[in-house]
């Protein structure tokens, strides 16, 4: 695999966020011990800095959001804990308060968002590689939830198409907190390259801006 700089350098790599919403893992969350776990780590303060130094690198922001239309049309009930999840009326409905993005990531005009109605994780039937690809974007530097399911989704999805990954480990979190520290060390590092969100916003701060952004 090749350096972490040159990995994400602007014009080469997108910011991904995975599901960093209000329902999931803010005040709203629907899961209390994902949502504690998120709370301590302190993760969504250091993703909201490292969207913005993605931001102002020129380096393309895109969110990864679930969501569900209330009649939950368009969506499996495959998966025992979303069916758990799907017995409230008001869980992640599309357009509601538990599915914005939770404020620390002060969504700009010049995001991308990319919602979806089904499925654990967030390539298959979406527009994100179409995103990506759009970019010239070669590697995602990915954030958000969770070590258990998403973001290990995520990584084995985009590796599947190509795509080399990057992950800030203090951006990212699982529960129990040291099941999410196994996961890292012993599944997703042999899959991406793991990092931290100072070295990369670091490394994007003294790059030169992308042309266009």
């Amino acid at each position: 695999m090749a350096s972490i700089e040159s990995l994400v350098q602007p014009g080469r790599c997108a910011l991904v966020t995975m599901e960093i919403q209000r329902g999931v893992v803010g005040d709203l969350a629907c899961i209390p011990s994902l949502g504690r776990a998120v709370a301590e780590s302190g993760m969504l303060a250091r993703a909201g800095q490292l969207a913005r130094a993605a931001r102002g690198a020129g380096v393309r922001v895109i969110h990864c959001t679930a969501a569900f239309r209330r009649d939950r049309a368009g969506s499996f009930r495959n998966v025992p804990m979303v069916n758990a999840l799907l017995q409230n009326p008001e869980h992640l409905v599309a357009g509601s308060p538990e599915a914005e993005l939770v404020p620390e990531l002060a969504l700009a005009p010049e995001d991308l968002v990319s919602e979806r109605l089904h499925g654990m994780s967030p390539f298959t039937h979406t527009a994100l590689e179409a995103m990506l690809r759009s970019e010239g974007a070669t590697a995602l530097v990915a954030t958000g939830v969770s070590l258990n399911i998403g973001i290990l989704g995520l990584t084995i999805e985009a590796v599947n198409r190509g795509f080399d990954v990057v992950i800030p480990r203090d951006c990212v979190a699982g529960f129990p907190a040291e099941y999410g520290e196994l996961v890292l060390e012993n599944t997703l590092s042999k899959l991406a390259a793991l990092s931290d969100s100072a070295a990369i916003a670091a490394l994007w701060a003294r790059a030169p801006r992308r042309q266009g952004s």
